[in-house]
């Protein structure tokens, strides 16, 4: 607190300034106008006065007073009684020194070891700081003496690294020694905070200091936990602390004395509890590959049996659970973890199976699972540690050896209610269910023998059989596992489809046979006939994915075998057609329709083509049609497959009709469809076309971007070349071949642009030979191999053939590009021939409009036309002069004067109201101009 005041003698400042006024020289003398808490006497607390440090060090290091141990130690106990409330932040560099200097001399003076003490035990204390940049001033400072007290771990004393312990502890964690000395601090002077004190031990070597230091207290229990307690506190809620443990091997040293003799246990709750804050707050990775040895996991291993066989309280079986986790971690960041070596996998099998599988082991001859809450997620820790070690080959023997199968499938049954109490409630037992069908699902496909023993494939049917059957289910749909299956039996039916789907994926023609024996595929077409019925919109994700593995099983177990085709039969076609035409909009929706569309057209390339009874009535159903419109409008990464499918079915000869009868959207056919596909080929591959895709460089006809920039590289014989490799890259081989079951000419619906593309395709075989032949010819270069004489020649000469073919092709394509300019052309003069002949037609009719507006109008051009039609009757006539002749009766009337063959009766047409007569003609006429005989015959003829 400052105000602003006059002199603390009362002078007030206009009389200071007077008198400075009368003084010689005119100085004004300076007034001092800040006034502090300590002048108003509001402080609490006494004044700190400052001590001199510097003498204190001299004097335990000057040569003439390093012996006066008393003065020393008097000197010692003067600072920690002046510094009761803790050291300034600005003298830290002077009090570890002094300290550094006892420790140095305290192993064979032991005098000093008590003042030791009293001074960590202030430095437990926040340092003080005067003003409040003091803490950013002094960082440096203050974060190595906190590292200074790590290094004073070197002192043979038990009673001083006891102290430092606390020390660290009471300093890292706020304490009520802390509140008692902040309300009677001295004056300017306030306590760092807890935040600050806790960022100064991160960014010090604390945490690793102590970490080392543990190998000094070997053989001395109550130190090493004082050590591990600290630690434990440095661990929680702080990474960088955690990187620095690692950064010492930190997870290593504890779990290499866990089972070091400790009557308390708290060695190894202390331990395992540090290293579940360094799997928290720490490198995961990093922690597993320090437990990656053989000591650690021995470790683990006894100390998990010694837990799960000798504790019987809450607390132990928490940290049996922990000890397994743990175990779980390493197993999962490190395949290779020494678990076999250990034994520790034997005895994860037998404590996973005993239950299940009865055993005379003595180590579970008194052990048993209740339903409380740590033995359940024991089970379930069991199964998962097991299913990441199944990935080591060594492992298989070991489980199998245990029944580890036999033991899982005891949970695939029905969970229906039952009258006898069983060991897990019943939820229990659906969680254990779910999570044992999906360790199956990865250790079936590992260990066949042990499926086909335990008799899995009636197991899962049956179970499928269930979840599609009428009986009651009260299903919770516990942990993720059962996602989608609360109050259904939707869980089970899809980890036993999944299970299915695993087993199948095998290709194992004995388990594939076993199955279809089993009446799998008849049982599957029923499941999505009767459980399968709501539209495709309608469909959540796990019912999705359940059709799907429905048509991938039923594709494995028909692929290659007809028999099991003609099972599949009608009733498989109709499901898959029904599939086949999923709406395409619905591909993007997120729910993986995507997936049950390539399920689908993998089940109609599996399960019907090769099958003739199948694939007529796939026909029939317009199969083909179904798959070139899915053609049209899917992704290209769903191409290939499509293609696949098409190319098989198209053996059939009938299905060649089908192709070119299709027609998708503006009236495009199968042709034109596969030749825009092979342009997006080639222009995704960067083959270099003209603007009208011809080809453009005959030496390279096919080559794509990629290929050409990787160059010709040498590859041993069993490595495939570039060529080759592009065969299978891109669909432009599956375009050719179709080509070549609907052939190459008389094509409907192509364009020139598709005629030009067609001669390259009709020539992808030779160019595609060529191609290899350059690259072979281009590695011997490479590898500075001459082939013989008579070799070289006919390599030459199938380079030329080549090239010169690429040359037919290129002038071919040349030869329709200019037929379609001249066609252009010649289209172009039509279409100007047809609008000169639309405008003359249009003058001719303004014509005879104005010729009959004039015989309508004027009597003599009336006259005048009568005339001219009877001169061009007679001139049709055969005999010229036949109006002589004796039987010519004459049937014109005389009186009239129309230009058309009169007969009973008159149609008189009004003259149309037309725009584009030339009015300047027609007001040209007058009546009055015509003369009087006229005028009287056209007023006869109009009444």
């Amino acid at each position: 607190m400052a105000v602003v005041a006059g002199p603390r003698t009362g002078t007030t400042s206009a009389s200071l300034m007077m008198t400075g006024a009368q003084e010689p020289g005119g100085r004004i003398p300076l007034v001092t106008h800040v006034i502090t808490d300590e002048d108003l006497g509001l402080l609490q607390g006494s004044k700190h006065q400052p001590i001199n440090l510097k003498r204190v060090i001299k004097l335990l290091t000057d040569p003439h007073s390093m012996m006066l141990y008393d003065r020393h130690v008097h000197a010692l106990q003067r600072i920690v009684r002046h510094y009761q409330k803790g050291f300034p932040m600005k003298e830290l560099v002077q009090v570890f020194k002094i300290l550094n200097v006892c420790a140095d001399r305290v192993e064979n003076q032991p005098l000093y070891e008590q003042p030791i003490m009293d001074i960590l035990r202030q430095c437990s204390l926040p340092y003080l700081k005067e003003k409040s940049s003091d803490e950013l001033v002094y960082e440096q400072i203050v974060v190595e003496s906190v590292s200074q007290l790590g290094y004073l771990m070197r002192i043979p004393s038990d009673d001083v690294r006891k102290q430092i312990c606390l020390t660290l502890k009471e300093f890292y964690n706020e304490s009520s020694a802390l509140q008692d000395v902040q309300s009677e601090l001295s004056s300017g002077h306030k306590p760092s905070s807890l935040s600050y004190n806790r960022r100064m031990v991160e960014l010090s070597d604390i945490s690793e200091t102590l970490v080392k230091s543990m190998a000094l207290l070997e053989n001395n229990l109550d130190l090493k936990l004082q050590v591990l307690k600290v630690l434990q506190d440095f661990s929680k809620h702080s990474s960088k602390n955690c990187s620095q443990m690692l950064r010492a091997e930190g997870a290593k040293r504890l779990s290499a004395r866990l089972t070091d003799p400790d009557p308390s246990g708290q060695l190894l709750f202390r331990s395992v509890d540090i290293l579940w804050n360094l799997l928290e707050f720490g490198d995961k990775q990093e922690v597993a590959q320090q437990l990656n040895n053989l000591t650690c996991i021995s470790q683990l291993r006894d100390c998990f049996v010694f837990q799960l066989t000798q504790g019987y309280s809450h607390y132990d079986r928490q940290l049996r659970n922990d000890l397994l986790v743990i175990a779980n971690i390493v197993a999962s960041a490190c395949p290779n973890a020494p678990y076999v070596e250990t034994g520790f996998v034997k005895q994860l099998t037998l404590f996973a199976t005993f239950q299940e599988v009865k055993s005379h082991n003595p180590l579970v001859k008194q052990l048993k699972f209740q339903t409380n809450h740590e033995d359940f997620e024991l089970k379930k820790l069991l199964f998962h540690i097991l299913v990441l070690l199944c990935r080591d080959p060594a492992v298989i023997s070991i489980l199998s050896e245990g029944h580890l199968l036999l033991a899982l499938f005891s949970f695939v049954r029905a969970n229906d209610k039952q009258t006898v109490p069983r060991e897990w409630t019943s939820a229990q037992f659906e969680e254990l269910q779910l999570q044992a069908m999906a360790a199956l699902c990865t250790l079936c496909p590992v260990m066949l023998e042990d499926y086909m023993t335990c008799q899995g494939s009636t197991r899962l049917l049956l179970l499928l059989e269930w979840c599609v059957g009428p009986d009651s289910f009260g299903g919770q749909g516990n942990s993720f596992h059962g996602t989608g299956g609360r109050g259904n039996k939707k869980g089970q039916m899809r980890h036993c489809l999944r299970l299915m789907r695993s087993v199948v994926s095998t290709e194992n023609d004995v388990i594939l046979q076993d199955m279809a024996d089993q009446g799998a595929i008849n049982q599957m077409l029923g499941v999505l006939n009767t459980a399968f019925t709501k539209t495709a919109e309608e469909y959540d994700t796990v019912e999705i994915e359940m059709q799907s593995d429905i048509l991938f099983v039923l594709s494995c177990l028909c692929d290659g075998d007809m028999h099991r085709k003609e099972l599949f039969g009608v009733q498989g076609v109709d499901i898959v057609v029904r599939y086949l035409r999923t709406d395409t909009k619905l591909l993007n929706s997120g729910l993986g329709h995507h997936k049950l569309l390539l399920a689908a057209i993998d089940c109609a390339w599996c399960a019907i083509v090769g099958c003739y009874v199948t694939e007529d009535y796939f026909l029939e159903k317009e199969g083909v049609f179904l798959l070139f419109d899915l053609l049209e409008v899917c992704p290209k990464n769903m191409h290939n497959l499509i293609m696949g499918c098409l190319l098989d079915l198209c053996e059939n000869p009938k299905a060649i009709n089908h192709v070119l009868t299709w027609r998708g959207r503006d009236t495009c056919t199968a042709a034109h469809l596969l030749c825009d596909m092979w342009r997006k080929e080639e222009v995704e591959i960067g083959a270099k076309r003209d603007a009208n895709n011809a080809i453009t460089e005959v030496h390279k006809p096919l080559m794509g971007r990629v290929q050409e920039e990787r160059g010709t590289v040498s590859l041993p014989a069993s490595c495939p070349s570039q060529a080759i490799v592009d065969v299978s890259e891109n669909m432009r081989a599956k375009i050719y071949s179709l080509f070549c079951k609907i052939g190459f000419t008389d094509l409907p619906g192509l364009s020139v642009e598709d005629h030009v593309t067609l001669t390259i395709i009709e020539k992808y075989l030779d160019f595609k030979m060529g191609e290899v032949w350059t690259e072979t010819m281009k590695e011997l270069e490479v590898e500075n191999v001459r082939p013989v004489t008579p070799d070289a020649e006919a390599m030459e000469a199938i380079a030329r053939a080549i090239e010169e073919r690429a040359q037919i092709v290129a002038s071919t394509q040349s030869e329709l590009l200019e037929a379609q300019r001249n066609q252009n052309i010649l289209d172009e003069q039509e279409f100007y021939a047809e609008i000169r002949e639309n405008h003359r037609q249009n003058e001719k009719a303004l014509g005879d409009f104005a010729d009959y507006v004039g015989r309508t109008s004027n009597i003599a051009y009336l006259k005048a036309a009568k005339e001219r039609q009877e001169i061009s009757i007679d001139a049709s006539r055969v005999q010229p002069k036949y109006r002589h002749a004796k039987n010519f009766h004459d049937t014109q009337l005389h009186s009239l004067r129309t230009t058309v063959f009169s007969g009973k009766h008159v149609k008189v047409d009004s003259t149309p109201k037309v725009h584009d007569v030339d009015e300047t003609e027609l007001a040209s006429y007058d009546p009055g101009d015509m003369p009087s005989s006229d005028r009287q015959l056209f007023k006869h003829l109009t009444i």
